[in-house]
This record gives C-alpha cells, sequence and structure tokens, in this order.
C-alpha cells in the first residue's frame, strides 16, 4: 500500500516536473534533447574529451601562428637588475612599487642586486565604526567579506613605507608563508572575522569605548604573534653593506628601517606620484576614490585620475624617458602566456 501510494507520488512529481520545464523561458524536455546533440560521443570526441580532461586547455589551444616572431626589444628601458619574483604571494603590488624605488637607488648608487597588520586594525576599526549598523548593511557585509585583502594597490605601499620605512631583503629573508601567502592570508582572516563579531557584540551590550579599545589591541596582539610566527620579528636597527655593480664593498652602515628608506627610498610616494587608471565604464578626466581601500585605518583611499589610455601611453612614454619606472597594473588572467611573458588576445584560439 505504502509502495503504490510511493510510487504514484514519484510518477506525479516526475510529471509535474515535466510540465514545469515545459513552461516558457525554461529548458523543455525536447529542448534538452537537442541540447545533447552537440554532443554525438564519437570518436573525434572522446578525444578532445580525453584531451581536455587530462591537460590545461591552454597548452591545446595555444595559437602556433602567433608563436612567431616576438620582438623583445625596447626603444627605452629603465636601468634595472633583472626581474623580482613574487613566488606565490599576493604581494604583487609591494613588488611593483618598491621596483620603483628600486631602479632609483640602483641609477643613484651604481648598485648590484606589517602591511598585513595595519589592513587587520583597518578592519576592526571598521567593524567599531559601524558597530551601530545591523549585519546586512552593504558596507558590514563588505567588511566581514573581504576583513583582509591579499593584495592592494601603490597608495598601500606608499602609506605603509612612509610610517615603518624599508629593509634590505638579506635583512628579513623570506619564508614559506611569505611566498605562498594564501593559507596565512585565510586563516587571519577566520581570525579577523571571529574578533569582528565579538566586538559587535560588545558594543551591542553597551560597552564603553575604552573597553572595546582595550579588546581591540589585544586582538590585534593575537594577529601580530600570528604574523610573526609566519614571518619573523620584524628588525628595528640592522647593519648594511652597500656593494658597487661590481660586487665591491662600498660602506658599511647601521640602520633603522626609516634612515634606510630615506637614503636609498622615497619619503614623499604619496605626494611624487599620481595614480592614473582607464576605466571606460566611468567618466575620463576625473578623480575617484574607493572607500575602505586602503592598508591603514589613517592612511589614504585607493584615488585615482581616470583618463583615456591614449594619455596614459604619453605619459608611460615620458617616464621611462626620464628614467623613472612606473607602477603598472592590469588584469592578465584572459591571454596572458606566462611562459613567454606575452599579454595578447591572440594567444590562445578558444574558437
Amino acid at each position: 500500500m505504502n509502495k503504490r501510494i510511493l510510487s504514484v507520488f514519484v510518477c506525479c512529481a516526475l510529471y509535474y516536473s515535466a510540465q514545469a520545464q515545459d513552461a516558457k523561458g525554461g529548458i523543455s524536455v525536447d529542448m534538452m534533447q537537442q541540447i545533447k546533440q552537440s554532443y554525438q560521443g564519437t570518436s573525434t570526441d572522446k578525444a578532445i574529451r580525453n584531451a581536455i580532461s587530462n591537460n590545461d586547455i591552454r597548452k591545446l589551444a595555444l595559437n602556433q601562428d602567433n608563436m612567431k616572431g616576438m620582438d623583445t626589444h625596447f626603444s627605452v628601458k629603465v636601468n634595472s637588475k633583472g626581474i623580482t619574483d613574487q613566488k606565490s604571494s599576493g604581494r604583487c603590488w609591494l613588488f611593483t612599487g618598491l621596483n620603483v624605488m628600486r631602479a632609483k637607488a640602483i641609477d643613484k648608487y651604481n648598485l648590484g642586486s606589517f602591511d598585513q597588520l595595519e589592513k587587520a586594525n583597518l578592519f576592526l576599526q571598521g567593524v567599531i565604526d559601524t558597530s551601530d549598523k545591523p549585519m546586512n548593511d552593504k558596507m558590514v557585509e563588505w567588511l566581514f567579506r573581504n576583513p583582509l585583502s591579499d593584495g592592494g594597490t601603490f597608495t598601500g605601499v606608499a602609506d605603509i613605507v612612509s610610517k615603518y620605512g624599508l629593509v634590505p631583503k638579506d635583512v628579513m629573508p623570506e619564508t614559506n608563508s611569505s611566498e605562498n601567502t594564501a593559507r596565512m592570508a585565510n586563516l587571519i582572516a577566520l581570525k579577523l572575522r571571529e574578533q569582528g563579531l565579538q566586538l559587535r557584540d560588545m558594543a551591542s551590550k553597551k560597552a564603553k569605548p575604552a573597553a572595546i579599545e582595550n579588546a581591540k589591541v589585544e586582538m590585534l596582539s593575537t594577529i601580530y604573534r600570528m604574523l610573526v610566527l609566519n614571518l619573523g620579528v620584524p628588525p628595528t636597527e640592522f647593519t648594511w653593506t652597500q656593494y658597487n655593480v661590481k660586487g665591491e664593498p662600498v660602506e658599511t652602515a647601521t640602520y633603522t628601517p626609516l634612515s634606510f628608506l630615506k637614503k636609498y627610498g622615497d619619503e614623499k610616494l604619496i605626494d611624487n606620484y599620481v595614480m592614473l587608471m582607464n576605466d571606460p565604464s566611468r567618466e575620463y578626466y576625473k578623480c575617484y576614490e574607493i572607500d575602505y581601500d586602503r592598508h591603514r585605518y589613517d592612511g589614504k583611499n585607493w584615488t585615482y585620475v581616470n583618463l583615456p589610455i591614449e594619455d596614459i601611453k604619453e605619459m608611460a612614454i615620458a617616464s621611462l624617458k626620464d628614467s623613472t619606472m612606473m607602477y603598472y597594473s592590469c588584469d592578465v588572467g584572459k591571454f596572458l602566456n606566462s611562459d613567454r611573458g606575452l599579454l595578447d588576445v591572440k594567444n590562445y584560439d578558444y574558437d
């Protein structure tokens, strides 16, 4: 009896499902049959399926005709010491920003070859500032969805470097976490969400501002410990030897990160550089600011002048002719052939 009722119910459900699919705009049974014809299971289809399922589709779709004659000559160059490798980290913004100063230092001296903590404070203080808003408020949602960005912009480089200074790479060597930042960043983001909810709970219970501030400091202490365990302790003073292009020692001196920045870097990155952007979706020749897109709570938001690409090209050429590197970022995830170092929409023939 129960089985018959169940069978009738299943049949009715299938009938209703078929009826629903036949509704206007849906995928009907006949339409589905027609769609299925696109894959016949022929020997060619099977060969293609086997190839795609076991290989990177970019290698299969590589446009061999576009591999010919790549011209690597540039008429204008800025003196540098090769490419800096960010490994599997989200530090492209930092590497690029520091390379701008690196080129200047190389040219001047003939040289040879706690951002996340500030971002954590930006999030926690943002949670405190928006604690009177509901959890479904757009700003609150955005904060908890993005408690810690692994990326950044030139503005962030200027904000962090101007406050904390610089150290040579051999003074604070790379670690596994610094070269592979995703796991560390994800764990810190998880901890920050937990801490953010605790701060909102304190605010809802009418905790005094001083108590909330003390709680935030304790939370940042936890984040700092996580960062130190992954990256090491940032040096406050160090001795460093400058070598010339021939590898000969020129000078050995003791520095702080800020005094090293003063000698080899640029203390006024914010004032000396302007961010330009080509965003066709927004009106040109205007200045735009992205709220909460900064690296320090007391820092500067991502601010840029929106220009046509033709204008930016002229400025890029002028900058290079002045022996000044440009911080440059773009979306390279679509048609970049990283083996050749070539970005071209003709690289892959997906058709």
